[in-house]
């Protein structure tokens, strides 16, 4: 591994992402309109603000991120500059991480600040400030591995864009949000479990409504840390040269 070299593709993307006013809009200014809108949705009813409040701080970076990483990699790969890096004396882990630590860095920036947003301008009360935070972010980075990983198998960013009815929103309705798992026909629960944003979503309740870190949520921590180095895995493995 060079690190010198991850740094260096780290920089190249932030600086694309810094350059692009509508991407930034997307990372930064989307998900704190969306959790004022959900905060004065629910004006009259505090209680139901502070309810789904903290689960949603870490869904709204989740689909952001989710879909800038997704449409940000593929312009590489479309525009051939990966294919361009591939030539170089780079090693794929070298590449990958570089775009791992570009696209953690801004689901960090867009996380803190959407929760900075709903905890202390919103008034939103939840048990756990701290954890929902961190999860916040996981559940940020965990949209940006999986929008690395997905963007291989789109050829336009139209296409790009339809992973997320087919990718996102059934993880969405699955995960609890809506209606409990519980409550849902058996066949669902089980698909439930087997989708990520389930234990993400897990998490964030716990440090909404809970005591603190325990068992549970230790188990949801470790799901989804290990969904986020999977999906990276997989992605190392699209790092490769094509031709048109």
């Amino acid at each position: 591994m060079n690190a010198r070299a991850a740094a260096a593709t780290a920089a190249r993307v932030l600086t694309q992402l810094r350059r692009d006013p509508r991407t930034l809009a997307l990372l930064l200014v989307v998900p704190c309109a969306l959790v004022t809108l959900l905060k004065y949705l629910f004006v009259d009813r505090s209680l139901v603000f502070d309810r789904i409040g903290g689960p949603l701080l870490g869904l709204f970076p989740f689909i952001a991120m989710f879909l800038v990483t997704s449409i940000t990699v593929l312009r590489e790969r479309t525009s051939g500059t990966l294919e361009r890096l591939m030539t170089l004396p780079l090693a794929k882990l070298d590449i990958l991480l570089g775009y791992g630590a570009a696209f953690a860095l801004a689901a960090t920036v867009q996380a803190v600040l959407v929760s900075f947003v709903a905890l202390t301008l919103l008034d939103l009360s939840v048990s756990s400030p701290a954890w929902v935070l961190v999860f916040a972010v996981a559940n940020a980075i965990l949209g940006s591995a999986l929008g690395l990983f997905l963007s291989a198998f789109a050829r336009t960013e139209f296409q790009a864009v339809q992973f997320m009815p087919a990718v996102v929103f059934p993880q969405l309705l699955l995960c609890g949000l809506f209606v409990p798992r519980e409550e849902m026909a058996r066949a669902l629960e089980l698909v439930a479990y087997a989708l990520p944003l389930t234990y993400a979503y897990d998490a964030l309740e716990r440090a909404t409504t809970g005591n603190g870190f325990d068992a549970s949520m230790a188990l949801d921590t470790a799901v989804v840390a290990g969904c986020t180095a999977l999906a990276l895995a997989l992605g190392a493995l699209t790092l490769r040269r094509r031709t048109a």
